[in-house]
């Protein structure tokens, strides 16, 4: 189970943390990754971790802004979301992948076998 929080309404330039913590499962056997899916649109990348933490990917219109982190101790992967805008306004899920590729196909939600419930995120101009 992944159980996502941490959403809310700010403001242009704000900062929001958004957590999900699996339970029930291995926590380490999984490469994590964020979503977004705004009202209308597909669901589309955010940020994906590879198991270690050692390595991270990031969806271009975030890179720079988003910080995608995991605390094994606490079986728990996070979002640091800095300088919103308008345009990041969706409802936000997390994923769990098992699948042994290179972290670069973890852009596609075709390779997560586990999703979270979404955690709405607001930023107002």
């Amino acid at each position: 189970q992944l159980q996502a929080s941490g959403g809310g309404s700010v403001q242009t330039g704000g900062s929001l943390t958004l957590s999900c913590v699996v339970s029930g499962r291995t926590f380490s056997e999984f490469v994590m990754g964020w979503f977004r899916q705004a009202p209308g649109k597909e669901r589309d990348f955010v940020a994906a971790i590879s198991r270690s933490g050692g390595n991270t990917v990031y969806a271009d219109s975030v890179k720079g802004r988003f910080t995608i982190s995991r605390d094994s101790a606490k079986n728990t992967v996070y979002l640091q979301m800095n300088s919103l805008k308008p345009e990041d306004t969706a409802v936000y899920y997390c994923a769990a992948g098992r699948s042994m590729t290179t972290l670069a196909t973890y852009k596609y939600k075709e390779q997560y076998d586990y999703w979270g419930q979404g955690t709405q995120v607001t930023v107002s101009s």
